[in-house]
């Protein structure tokens, strides 16, 4: 005998949304016994041991045209980024080693970046006293390598599953913090702040104990559409390296989709504090007719998906830099 879907689960399959009732306050359990600072600890520490390999993420690869330079501070110094014939992502120093400007904003002619002072010309050959630096455009972002301290130079950073990007949309963002990149991490290894600091975002979260260990962390999670409605799935969180963290979404609706947190060290601020840029890169995908004419207007739903993760990010931001601020301090505290 063939069995037939019923008409109400062939729906269900068809659309994602879900009636699920947002948890009220006063009848949401607690979740700090689960958010054990131990277990938190031991992930974060996991997480340190992963080499980045030197590299560091630089922003979202379309921030960088064809015909102008673009500087930014990376681990304490200044990097100009460019592009050659070829659109390839090049990199250097950000000063011209002529006399010292800053090679921002410069005009960009045959792959070369020529110096706005006096039209000194840099390419990927470099000049005495002037190397280029190892990058990488993948196609979302741009990487730049650079030595760093304890870290084993990599031919490629480490990188993590994506789902195809010709039917996938893209969004990135980019915001600043007083922490460092440890602490960009930590937070996103604390899932169960989740419910409780962002009930407009996330609600009926559970961490599963037994599919997750030291390295990956899993839970079930519904995002919210309103207070009615919701989109329930399943996430996996993990770190490819000591300044990344991805999620995820491994069964429902996106199911491939990956939200990539990269924390790139600055330097310090002219208080002696660290400063850590977080960049974060959303790339949605799904199956379903209705996503193919999403990406169609890609240019009009991308501002959204900004807005969203930006929206999470004045809380987490929050997070990371108070967990900073008792570090420095030497108070005593649970992570």
């Amino acid at each position: 005998m063939t069995l037939r879907s019923t008409p109400s689960a062939a729906i269900a399959e068809r659309v994602p949304v879900r009636r699920v009732p947002a948890e009220r306050r006063g009848r949401l359990d607690g979740t700090w016994r689960q958010a054990r600072p131990a277990r938190i600890r031991a992930a974060v520490e996991a997480s340190q041991r992963r080499d980045p390999g030197g590299w560091y993420v630089v922003g979202a690869s379309r921030s960088l045209g064809a015909d102008r330079s673009l500087v930014r501070p990376v681990a304490g110094r200044e990097v100009t980024l460019w592009r050659d014939q070829d659109g390839g992502l090049l990199a250097g120093p950000g000063s011209c080693p002529h006399l010292g400007a800053l090679l921002d904003d410069c005009e960009v002619r045959g792959g070369r970046i020529s110096c706005r002072w006096h039209g000194l010309s840099l390419g990927a050959g470099g000049q005495p006293g002037w190397s280029p630096y190892p990058a990488l455009d993948d196609g979302v972002l741009m990487w730049v390598r650079l030595p760093a301290e304890g870290e084993v130079p990599a031919d490629q950073p480490t990188m993590t599953a994506r789902p195809p990007l010709g039917t996938s949309i893209d969004a990135v963002i980019a915001v600043r913090g007083i922490c460092e990149p440890v602490d960009i991490v930590a937070n996103r290894l604390d899932p169960w702040h989740g419910t409780w600091y962002h009930p407009y975002a996330f609600s009926h979260l559970t961490v599963d104990d037994g599919a997750s260990d030291e390295g990956t962390l899993v839970v079930d999670v519904t995002f919210r559409l309103s207070r009615t409605w919701g989109v329930p799935v399943r996430a996996e969180f993990a770190c490819p390296d000591a300044r990344t963290i991805v999620m995820t979404i491994v069964d429902g609706e996106g199911s491939g989709s990956v939200v990539e947190t990269h924390a790139t060290p600055i330097g310090l601020d002219g208080l002696g504090r660290p400063v850590t840029v977080m960049t974060e890169a959303t790339i949605a995908h799904s199956d379903r007719t209705g996503f193919a004419v999403a990406r169609r207007v890609a240019r009009l739903v991308r501002p959204r998906m900004a807005a969203t993760a930006a929206q999470l990010w004045v809380d987490d931001l929050a997070y990371a830099e108070r967990r900073w601020l008792l570090r420095s301090r030497g108070d005593s505290y649970g992570g």
